[in-house]
């Protein structure tokens, strides 16, 4: 996966703290302060989202920080949501076994049955559909709940049992999700089709 380029826009007090946490977030800290090295850096970098105070001009992927003062926590989980959109927003749709995600409508679709998903159930599969290993619940917790360390255990393990019972309820698929010994994996394998009797 291509480096998640965080470009800081004349925010100078919000770069100082994202650097001296930089060892522990999971995308690339960038500070421009005018119009001329921001469309530099958005012609060289793919991967980016450009954080500000309001927006500026015509550029692309932005998040608009309003409200500041903000959770720290909760400004990581709205950042770290933000790259998954990105990531998906020209592939809305993912193709996994018989199923289709929408991502943008977060439905999850099987012949003419669909299911509605919340967003953290979306970032659950999209983040699973991605790993070709069984993912563990900490890097879960780490990764899809934003660095939370105050989260419990049990938020992710709760989160994937009503997920996979959803599942489960709509489409008869017990294995869509399946828990391995070290962590959960998007099963591979198509399931059976739904019998219309």
């Amino acid at each position: 996966m291509s480096t998640q380029n965080l470009i800081i826009y004349k925010l100078k007090s919000l770069h100082h703290i994202l650097e001296e946490l930089n060892l522990d977030l999971n995308f690339k800290i960038i500070f421009v302060e005018n119009e001329s090295s921001l469309k530099v850096k958005e012609k060289e970098l793919h991967n980016y989202l450009v954080i500000s105070d309001k927006k500026y001009s015509n550029h692309n992927n932005y998040f608009i920080l309003e409200n500041s003062p903000i959770n720290f926590f909760k400004l990581l989980e709205k950042l770290n949501v933000q790259f998954l959109k990105m990531q998906f927003y020209n592939h809305s749709e993912i193709k996994i076994n018989r199923y289709t995600i929408d991502v943008n409508s977060r439905k999850m679709i099987n012949l003419n049955t669909k299911l509605k998903l919340t967003e953290k159930e979306i970032n659950i599969i999209t983040y699973l559909i991605k790993s070709k290993i069984p993912v563990t619940v900490s890097e879960l917790k780490k990764m899809v709940w934003s660095y939370q360390t105050d989260i419990e255990t049990h938020t992710v393990e709760t989160h994937i049992y009503r997920l996979r019972k959803k599942i489960l309820n709509t489409f008869h698929d017990s294995k869509f999700i399946n828990s391995e010994k070290n962590g959960y994996q998007i099963n591979q394998e198509k399931p059976p089709i739904r019998s219309l009797d």
